[in-house]
């Protein structure tokens, strides 16, 4: 009889220590697994707001600027641009962007925070092709009516110099406006807050 009387301390001791050991394990395969989830440096850097410098920019000139893994077109418009999309509305599907993506600073004709500096993400709203920059007035693949602006090639969208999309063309809206502020006079960040 004696060989079947349990020493209730020896169990619970047991039972703690194997309690205790399951309870180390499992944090040391929580922590690795709960890390993972968490973006890395890179993909942290690659959402990050970016400056783009436009002391350089020319009138007419366009440059090209990376943000979150898209191409941010940043564009300098003369004074007959700006004179010219503001008569253009009767050609466009959407001319005072009430369906389309831009920060509240933006919302004016040119969409746009100065009038003279445009940006728009480089992705056609309609099936994600970049469209090209197509300044030339009344080329003859596009025709006599156009007045320059955005080409997609894909599937034949149009935009105007402000990214309003033309009526009558696949895209269902006008190009994205990324959130944008100015740091001075020549440098704009890109993703950071207005």
């Amino acid at each position: 009889m004696s060989e079947q009387v349990v020493d209730k301390r020896r169990r619970l001791f047991l039972t703690a220590a194997a309690t205790a050991v399951t309870g180390v394990g499992a944090v040391y395969v929580a922590v690795p697994f709960l890390s993972s989830m968490n973006p890395s440096d890179r993909a942290k850097a690659a959402g990050a707001p970016v400056e783009a410098d436009i002391s350089k920019l020319e009138p007419g000139q366009l440059i090209r600027v990376e943000w979150r893994g898209k191409p941010v077109w940043v564009l300098k418009r003369t004074q007959e641009v700006l004179a010219q999309i503001a008569g253009m509305t009767e050609k466009l599907r959407d001319p005072e962007s009430n369906e389309s993506e831009q920060p509240d600073s933006c919302k004016n004709v040119g969409r746009s925070i100065k009038p003279e500096v445009f940006l728009a993400v480089g992705i056609c709203t309609h099936l994600g092709c970049s469209p090209t920059f197509r300044p030339d007035v009344a080329p003859e693949d596009l025709g006599p009516d156009w007045e320059g602006g955005f080409f997609c090639p894909c599937h034949g969208s149009l935009f105007d110099l402000s990214g309003r999309v033309y009526s009558g063309v696949p895209a269902p809206l006008n190009l994205v406006v990324p959130p944008h502020k100015y740091l001075t006079d020549s440098r704009i960040l890109i993703g950071g807050q207005a």
